[in-house]
């Protein structure tokens, strides 16, 4: 699935001379509401808990997301955007179950493939823009019930990206912008001791962030 991505990157940036380039990379503040975790197989861990989740933003590792996209025109472009996301269970929310550790904080990450629609103009100086894309989930597994630990990356499911927010231009090179950005990801990831973890994910943010376009 990487290397599929991978070649529909390259050729996403197989531009024409004259299309802009622009690299980006942003923060800010990013938490998530509850979700079901559901382990099937032959697993020690529960078959249904319900946890509420905390984004820690700018707690080590820090929330950041970087995107590279390409504007065939003043108004549309395309390209790619990593985000890393992250969730903690809410203090509390793992009393009473067989868990140690149940979280992703290194991170729910998500890599998608996204289209964009911008506004030069429209607020004066500054340029609104929408955005959404999909593509797939990298986080970091980590869950521990004090015999078994399953601790690493797995591509874990689908992933889409909903985008909205205005940038305003530096100079005719770098631009700085405010976004609220969304994510959705189906995550099933395999446990070591036996047994999938299944939840799917809702992240909110609001960015901040700077660009540099060529």
């Amino acid at each position: 699935m990487l290397a599929r991505l991978g070649t529909i990157i390259l050729l996403l940036f197989a531009a024409p001379v004259s299309a802009e380039i622009e690299l980006s990379f942003y923060g800010g503040a990013q938490n998530a509401p509850h979700s079901d975790v559901f382990i099937s197989g032959d697993s020690a861990y529960p078959a249904r808990t319900f946890i509420g989740w905390e984004g820690r933003s700018f707690d080590a590792p820090p929330y950041y997301g970087w995107r590279a996209t390409l504007w065939r025109s003043q108004t549309f472009g395309y390209g790619i955007d990593f985000a890393h996301n992250k969730i903690y269970p809410q203090d509390g929310e793992l009393d009473g179950t067989p868990f140690e550790t149940l979280e992703f904080t290194d991170g729910l990450n998500t890599l998608t493939v996204n289209a964009y629609r911008r506004w030069p103009g429209a607020l004066g100086v500054a340029t609104p823009y929408v955005g959404g894309g999909l593509g797939v989930a990298v986080p970091h597994v980590e869950v521990s019930n004090g015999t078994t630990e399953t601790f690493g990356y797995q591509v874990t499911g689908p992933a889409a990206t909903w985008i909205a927010g205005a940038s305003y231009p530096i100079n005719d090179s770098w631009s700085v912008f405010g976004e609220y950005k969304g994510t959705y990801s189906q995550n099933t990831a395999d446990l070591d001791g036996g047994g999938t973890l299944e939840t799917d994910v809702i992240t909110n943010a609001v960015n901040v962030g700077i660009s540099f376009s060529f």
